[in-house]
């Protein structure tokens, strides 16, 4: 089966780098699970000890820090559309994180968690995209938020 033609998709990181411009230490998502083109995506991001944020950000209690969990619902949320417009070709094609509403936190997320990163299209409107988004830790929900992410063009 195909990725566009299959609810059931994986993305795994060597083409999710060719859809997003980011690298070591920010880029966020280690794999697409899931995924329906022009709907919705599921990702994963494994949070490790190894990450440079863990140096500062509590060091004698390392907690992934609320803004690079939104940075990585926003990420989730620009490889979704990325998949149905086609790969990053120059830097002008860049989706950029212009809103965050409604962000909530509810749980910690600590090194050794699998991140479960979900978005889904909330509305298109001309060079812009609103998404839904949702983290998960073992089936908890550790934070949510909607996301407006726009493009130059």
């Amino acid at each position: 089966m195909t990725e566009e033609s299959n609810t059931l998709n994986s993305v795994e990181v060597t083409k999710i780098m060719k859809l997003l411009p980011h690298r070591y230490p920010f880029l966020l998502v280690d794999r697409v699970i899931d995924y329906k083109l022009g709907e919705h995506l599921t990702a994963i991001k494994n949070v490790t000890v190894n990450e440079p944020h863990f140096n500062g950000h509590f060091p004698k209690f390392p907690v992934m820090p609320g803004v690079l969990i939104i940075e990585a619902m926003a990420q989730a949320s620009g490889i979704l559309s990325r998949l149905a417009i086609g790969e990053l070709t120059d830097e002008e094609d860049i989706f950029y994180l212009v809103k965050v509403d409604k962000a909530k936190f509810t749980k910690t997320v600590v090194p050794g968690d699998q991140l479960h990163l979900h978005t889904t299209i909330k509305r298109r409107m001309r060079n812009m995209v609103q998404y839904v988004c949702q983290a998960s830790v073992d089936g908890k929900v550790v934070a949510k938020a909607e996301l407006l992410c726009a493009s130059k063009s």
